[in-house]
């Protein structure tokens, strides 16, 4: 593997806990700014977040600034318009992949629901910019480290279904919640496909950008959803009558 590689992987795992050293730093900051209790500990821990991932999302791409160029000249990829194409159908292929994943889970007796997710949008309701983390720049960087390095090393050395197994369980753990192991593997193996499928790590990166903005924008509006919904249901009701 690349040395560059290494020092990406080295990076995404400091910034991962950095919060140790991070966190407390900013609530430092937070309390001379005037925040307490609750608020303290949540604007604290989201602010670090945007800094953390802004500084290694920079650093990544620091340390791939020449592949970049190598990227557009690169043989055996599909055209443009297929890629385009295939990051469109990546955003169902992950939903489908989600649905079925989550079926299993329940089937075997996992609860459905997130906390990673409700902690995100938690997030994001106190610290708007949270947002662009977890829709842009977390996606970037997870596709660089699970797909194109983790992934690809493993590809170079086993099949498909094994590279993509390995990489994907590794990208589950990686989001601090075993429980959902089925669920995130599903993700990291629909990923893995894409860009194995088009040898372009920008197919899967739009994919799971495109999949992350559509979840955070309908936790964001659920209620309102959920009312719409109720009203719908109401007036067809009437109508029926």
């Amino acid at each position: 593997m690349k040395k560059e590689y290494w020092f990406i992987l080295i990076a995404y795992i400091a910034m991962q806990l950095s919060s140790i050293v991070g966190v407390p730093i900013m609530m430092g900051v937070g309390f001379g700014l005037g925040w307490r209790g609750e608020e303290l500990q949540i604007k604290s821990g989201g602010y670090w977040i945007v800094i953390s991932f802004v500084i290694t999302l920079l650093i990544v791409l620091l340390f791939l600034r020449n592949e970049r160029k190598q990227e557009l000249v690169r043989e055996h990829q599909s055209s443009v318009s297929t890629s385009v194409l295939w990051a469109i159908g990546g955003v169902f292929m992950a939903f489908f992949a989600q649905i079925i994943a989550a079926s299993i889970e329940k089937a075997i007796g996992i609860e459905p629901g997130s906390e990673n997710t409700l902690r995100i949008m938690e997030l994001i309701q106190s610290i708007p910019a949270v947002m662009i983390v977890s829709s842009i720049i977390g996606p970037i960087l997870e596709e660089i480290v699970f797909r194109k390095i983790i992934f690809g090393a493993l590809y170079k050395k086993m099949n498909f279904f094994f590279a993509a197994l390995l990489s994907s369980v590794i990208f589950g753990f990686a989001h601090f919640e075993p429980i959902h192991i089925i669920l995130y593997s599903a993700m990291g193996f629909t990923f893995a496909f894409l860009y194995v499928k088009t040898n372009r790590i920008l197919v899967p990166i739009i994919a799971h950008m495109t999949m992350n903005t559509i979840v955070v924008i309908l936790q964001s509006y659920r209620e309102e959803m959920e009312e719409f919904i109720k009203q719908a249901e109401t007036a067809a009701f009437l109508l029926l009558f």
